[in-house]
Formats: structure tokens, C-alpha cells, sequence
């Protein structure tokens, strides 16, 4: 059925539950499995007020950002080659992190996408937007959603 899942991770207990599913999925299918956490760039703001970092200080800070979301996919690869599921895990950086999750798709040749969604309706949607609505209505390639 699928021979590559992508699943898309931010760390949080919701999409700890996605790739738990995403990985029982792709023992079901024999499928490959990649674990994928998109990691923003630092905000330069130039406000007046404000204290701009110095380069290395925000080198410094997106290095402790990729690491941590190294770690978040490492584990997620653990877990799933501790149930016999092939797996890779890849980090992306970007600001649009939709975009991100569907260009790693398109490029690792993923048949399916899973991710999580809080289900927030209402203005509450509308502040705090969403990436899945984002993948779902962007992406040529088929996203399971789990609440």
C-alpha cells in the first residue's frame, strides 16, 4: 500500500500520538518510514527598543534549535526501528512550515503524509492558524490526520 511515510513531528504530547500511529502504519505496510521536524530560522526584528543579536549569537542559538530537533528524530527513528519499521530522520529549516513538510515529501518520494492536528475552530484557527489545513490543501501527496 505505502512504501514511504513522512511523518512530521514538532515534539509536542499531540504528535508523539501521530508517530506512534505513523509507525504502526508503516509496520503494517512494510513501509519506510521519515521522521521529519522543521526547524524556523531566528526572527530578526529591528525594532526600536529592541537588542539585535550578534551573528554568532544567532548562529548560535539556530545550532541549539537544529540539535534539539535532531534529537526529537533520532528518537522517533529509535522507536520505530524498535519495531522492525526502517527509518530516517531529517530536519528542514524554514520560516513556512507547511512548505517545508511538503517539499521533504515531494523530495524523499513519501506516498503519505501524517501529522497531528488540535482541531481548534473558530478565531482561535484564525490567530493561531494552521500548518495541517495548510498541507492538506497544498499537498499532491495523500495526509493522514490524527487528532
Amino acid at each position: 500500500m505505502y512504501k514511504k511515510i513522512l511523518v512530521a513531528t514538532d515534539g509536542s504530547t499531540l504528535s508523539k500520538k501521530a508517530v506512534t500511529s505513523a509507525i504502526g502504519l508503516a509496520a503494517a505496510c512494510g513501509a519506510e518510514l521519515v521522521a521529519l521536524k522543521v526547524v524556523p530560522r531566528y526572527p530578526q526584528a529591528y525594532f526600536e527598543g529592541s537588542i539585535p543579536l550578534s551573528v554568532q549569537d544567532v548562529g548560535r542559538v539556530e545550532k541549539q534549535w537544529t540539535d534539539t530537533a535532531q534529537a526529537a528524530v533520532d528518537a522517533v527513528v529509535k522507536s520505530a526501528k524498535a519495531k522492525n519499521v526502517a527509518a530516517k530522520g531529517i530536519t528542514a529549516k524554514s520560516d513556512v512550515v507547511s512548505d517545508a513538510i511538503i517539499a521533504a515529501a515531494k523530495k524523499q518520494g513519501a506516498d503519505l503524509i501524517v501529522m497531528a492536528s488540535h482541531g481548534r475552530k473558530g478565531i482561535k484557527r484564525l490567530l493561531l492558524g494552521s500548518e495541517t489545513q495548510q498541507v492538506l490543501t497544498h499537498s499532491h501527496v495523500p495526509v493522514l490526520v490524527l487528532r
